[in-house]
């Protein structure tokens, strides 16, 4: 019986868990992954949800069974970029099925009003949206809200 993983695929980007949500942030070289994540998983921890890194920066994904998988490289799990001060261990997850692809984009780019958006990655197509890069206070609420949690659940 054949496996249908396909080859891992290095990828720029930042992927946690949230509760039962793996989530992949992608973006551009200090568009604020690192700190969105970070902020993600205390928000989350402090309303009593499980959130946790799975790596930060650099993922291994494949795609078993049209779901997309992230897990860090081995030479860097557990580690987290703490800009201006340099790689810092954290608690982490060895690997997340990708629910939602959060894109950071610059604030001419971000629309009001996203319409449902998808994004394909590894060949398999993931619900996609765009918050507006190094904005934590603007993204915590759209992300709660799209994950279904509190005080949106």
């Amino acid at each position: 019986m054949t496996d249908s993983a396909t080859k891992p695929r290095n990828i720029h980007g930042t992927a946690l868990l949230i509760g039962e949500h793996g989530v992949l942030i992608t973006g551009p070289s200090g568009f604020g992954k690192t700190t969105l994540a970070l902020a993600l998983i205390d928000h989350c921890r402090t309303r009593g949800v499980f959130s946790r890194l799975v790596g930060d920066d650099q993922l291994f994904a494949t795609a078993h069974g049209g779901r997309l998988v992230c897990r860090a490289p081995p030479t860097i799990a557990g580690l987290c970029e703490v800009h201006g001060i340099g790689p810092r261990p954290l608690a982490f997850e060895p690997a997340a099925v990708v629910d939602l692809v959060v894109r950071l984009v610059e604030p001419a780019d971000m629309a009001r009003l996203q319409d449902e958006a998808a994004e394909t990655i590894g060949g398999c197509r993931l619900p996609r949206i765009e918050v507006v890069r190094q904005n934590v206070t603007a993204a915590l609420p759209m992300l709660m809200a799209r994950l279904s949690i509190r005080p949106f659940s």
